[in-house]
């Protein structure tokens, strides 16, 4: 009985609008982060055989795409319909930004420090709402987000170890991430999630083609199965991160966000032998710690919020669910 409530808790964690499901949404990060260590994996080995960031990022789309393709002949033009076209446009170029970011730093530094860094994007959405939206930062984000600043120090150790352009990267797809979360969150409550997963790729490998063009390589037989790899995990590892999002809070949707640095760190010495320090793990829970003060915080003022709705600014130009009413 229990694992048939389970199931169905799996199946509905999908639709539009979907009420909080904790354990359903535990259950589907979790899997996601397995499923985007594998990305890497199979990036990595993409880079190895000489195939440049900007063209494995449109392969990953592409396949992405291809993969969907079954479930669009099954649903047909209900799949693309939606209201929120600009959304998807403003989502699809935060995520290629994010995600040029991303592979490019995969092909220059570790897996591990790329994940414990990537832990910084809650942080840096805090920076972004008082930048932009003007929610206000009192002396407990203040003092969070100089906690999670130290943290990404004792990782990247300025003067001890140099900085490269990877680091930079990884900390910049970390600057995207913390807008992305909230997009996709925003996103869910009107469309389900293959809708999400599907429009959102059918915006983005269009775009991404236009990199891929100047470095361009036609896929040789030895590159097949790693493209095809890449974009199963991509497939399940995005319809498994959206159902998250859809069935959880956000400041539980970050806590289980940091089962991916063992998946990536195991996975990448595994195939590649990349040795993980101890000053990255230090560094990557100092930041979570901080990063999840913050989610958690904002939960809590969300809920006192929802009692003072009708009496609430709500900027029309905001870009995520964070609101203007002034936050501790």
């Amino acid at each position: 009985m229990r694992f048939a409530s389970l199931s169905a808790s799996l199946r509905k964690s999908g639709a539009a609008g979907q009420t909080s499901d904790p354990i359903a949404g535990v259950i589907w990060i979790t899997l996601a982060m397995a499923l985007m260590s594998g990305i890497a994996i199979f990036a990595k080995h993409l880079f190895r055989l000489g195939v440049a960031p900007e063209q494995v990022m449109f392969y990953r789309n592409l396949s992405v795409l291809v993969l969907l393709l079954p479930l669009f002949a099954w649903r047909g033009m209900s799949l693309v319909r939606t209201k929120n076209i600009k959304m998807y446009w403003l989502r699809s170029g935060i995520a290629l930004f994010s995600m040029y970011c991303w592979f490019t730093a995969l092909s220059m530094i570790p897996l591990g420090q790329i994940t414990a860094i990537s832990f910084l994007g809650p942080l840096f959405g805090t920076v972004f709402a008082a930048l932009f939206l003007g929610e206000v930062l009192r002396a407990r984000r203040i003092s969070a987000l100089a906690v999670g600043f130290l943290g990404a120090m004792i990782i990247l150790r300025p003067g001890l170890e140099p900085i490269s352009a990877g680091h930079w990267m990884a900390l910049f797809c970390a600057l995207s991430h913390g807008v992305i979360g909230p997009l996709i969150k925003q996103l869910t409550s009107e469309d389900d999630a293959d809708r999400v997963v599907f429009l959102s790729h059918v915006f983005m490998t269009p775009l991404t083609l236009i990199p891929a063009v100047f470095v361009w390589q036609w896929p040789t037989a030895e590159l097949i199965p790693y493209l095809i790899g890449m974009g199963i995990c991509a497939v399940l590892g995005h319809m498994s991160m959206v159902r998250g999002f859809a069935s959880a809070d956000a400041s539980l949707v970050f806590t289980f966000e940091f089962s991916r640095l063992p998946f990536a760190v195991g996975l990448a010495w595994i195939f590649f032998g990349e040795p993980t320090d101890v000053w990255t793990w230090v560094g990557a829970a100092i930041i979570f710690a901080s990063a999840a003060y913050i989610t958690r915080r904002e939960a809590q003022l969300k809920k006192m919020r929802g009692k003072v709705l009708a009496a609430e600014h709500v900027d029309p130009h905001c870009l995520s669910p964070l609101r203007m009413a002034p936050a501790e």
